[in-house]
């Protein structure tokens, strides 16, 4: 279907371009959210007409999005979820988790706003895309994390999944006794010592 995009949407073009698009995508998407038009003959001239207060709307929003982007842009916020040994979360973290984390830090964004192609289901440092208007998008950090000292860590850029493998690997050979006879344990080899300590206080 040939459409007349009334703002810009990237990958497809800006105010006034005439593109084509898939069918589902114009019906489901582009025109019932106004952000286009069919590109019909009545539709080009009601376009044409209107175009300078488009431009100039889309002008004011523009501006809105450059002032509220400077209190959105490099913001860091913390997430404190629950994740099992190997980084995965008990669940995930959605756009609406995101965008309370921001409200609480004092940034308004929208839903629409996220650009989040699939839930954040690992901890970590993930970076977050947020459109605040069709020519106007700022990142924000958001550090998923098991617990406020974990995500102090991450913040300083240490990779705690990788620490974590590190230290159990190291797990296996703390408690080696170079000592102590083939295939013995630690217990067994003490268990002798005191028993002689006994006898000799007896």
């Amino acid at each position: 279907m040939d459409v007349i995009l009334l703002e810009r949407v990237e990958k497809l073009g800006g105010i006034g371009d005439v593109v084509t698009v898939k069918n589902g995508f114009a019906r489901n998407y582009l025109l019932p959210r106004k952000k286009a038009l069919r590109a019909n003959e009545a539709n080009r001239k009601v376009f044409e007409a209107n175009r300078a207060r488009i431009e100039s709307d889309n002008a004011e929003r523009r501006t809105a999005a450059q002032a509220s982007a400077q209190g959105v842009d490099g913001k860091t916020v913390q997430l404190i979820r629950q994740a099992s040994n190997t980084g995965q979360l008990y669940g995930s973290v959605s756009a609406r988790d995101i965008i309370d984390a921001l409200e609480a830090d004092g940034a308004k964004v929208t839903k629409s706003q996220v650009v989040l192609d699939r839930p954040i289901k690992a901890i970590g440092m993930h970076e977050i895309r947020i459109a605040l208007h069709p020519e106007v998008a700022v990142t924000v950090k958001v550090n998923v994390a098991r617990s406020p000292e974990e995500a102090d860590l991450q913040a300083q850029g240490v990779d705690v999944m990788a620490q974590m493998f590190e230290r159990d690997n190291a797990g296996f050979t703390e408690d080696y006794d170079p000592n102590a006879e083939p295939g013995a344990t630690a217990e067994a080899t003490a268990a002798p010592a005191e028993s002689e300590d006994e006898a000799a206080q007896a």
